[in-house]
């Protein structure tokens, strides 16, 4: 067994309380897919939305390979990302749970006047509040709200304080309302009489495109900002005039990012840039 570092004694403790875990690196980010997992040319994990057989031994696909499994934890090809760690994060989704993020003062305030209390986490913003319940995750539903559950990951920063209280209505009726901060319309588009509909409107054309996009973003190494403004263009360039594009594309370019650590406002704003360059 390789020499434990800190950050991997730190995962061992948080797996052990039953928190699937995975290593960040600087950025609060994952590491990126090694070069068989690249692109999801490996057809992904079985637990990611579009679910792949992959079973790449490295911490690979974010959230998708967070483990209690101290083996794996402790295996030579998680070892090097440990070593090169900036912080430990767990998946809660994995563990039945599900964390409502509030970002500033404002959102916490909301939560104790509209939520019921429940274990506490205090935050470099704010807070994290914990629930006992999963469900699908959703970035912001409120003006400096997500809610982080399946399919995402949250940076550990502690047990918390107070007894963690069932996931309420309240909160899953979030997620069910549009996020404030996604409001591109999709554009429509009048086809004339004997003209040929638009490609893209053929569904697997447009999912490949999508998927390729939110791709791109999660493997951003770097310069994540840049990488979400280029590939939101991109995009725009390539669906932004036919109305093909729909508020739930949009959503999951905007979930990558946010992912790679982007907040809802940088999303919002290099959208909109996209659309003012593209004169849309």
């Amino acid at each position: 067994m390789t020499q434990l570092t800190d950050i991997r004694r730190e995962a061992l403790h948080v797996a052990a309380r039953g928190l699937p875990v995975l290593p960040l690196r600087k950025g609060k980010v994952p590491f990126g897919n090694c070069p068989a997992c690249a692109k999801n040319a490996c057809g992904g994990r079985p637990n990611m939305r579009q679910a792949g057989p992959c079973a790449c031994p490295r911490p690979c696909h974010a959230w998708a390979a967070a483990t209690t499994d101290p083996s794996v934890i402790n295996s030579p090809t998680w070892a090097r990302a440990w070593r090169d760690a900036a912080a430990v994060a767990y998946h809660p989704g994995g563990a039945g749970l599900t964390i409502v993020d509030l970002d500033d003062t404002d959102a916490i305030t909301w939560a104790h006047a509209s939520l019921p209390p429940t274990r506490t986490v205090v935050t470099t913003r704010g807070e994290h509040w914990i629930y006992q319940g999963a469900m699908r995750s959703v970035n912001g539903v409120r003006e400096g709200v997500d809610i982080k559950s399946t399919m995402s990951y949250v940076r550990w920063l502690g047990p918390g304080t107070g007894r963690i209280t069932e996931l309420p209505d309240a909160v899953r009726q979030l997620a069910v309302k549009k996020p404030a901060t996604l409001q591109p319309t999709p554009q429509t588009v009048t086809v004339p009489a004997g003209q040929e509909v638009c490609r893209h409107r053929t569904p697997a054309y447009l999912e490949r495109g999508i998927a390729m996009a939110e791709q791109r973003i999660t493997d951003a190494a770097s310069a994540v900002h840049n990488t979400t403004y280029a590939t939101f263009l991109a995009v725009l360039s390539a669906h932004g005039r036919c109305g093909c594009l729909t508020d739930t594309h949009v959503e999951r370019l905007f979930a990558a990012a946010q992912a790679k650590g982007e907040s809802p406002r940088h999303c919002t704003d290099a959208w909109s840039n996209a659309r003012t360059r593209l004169g849309l």
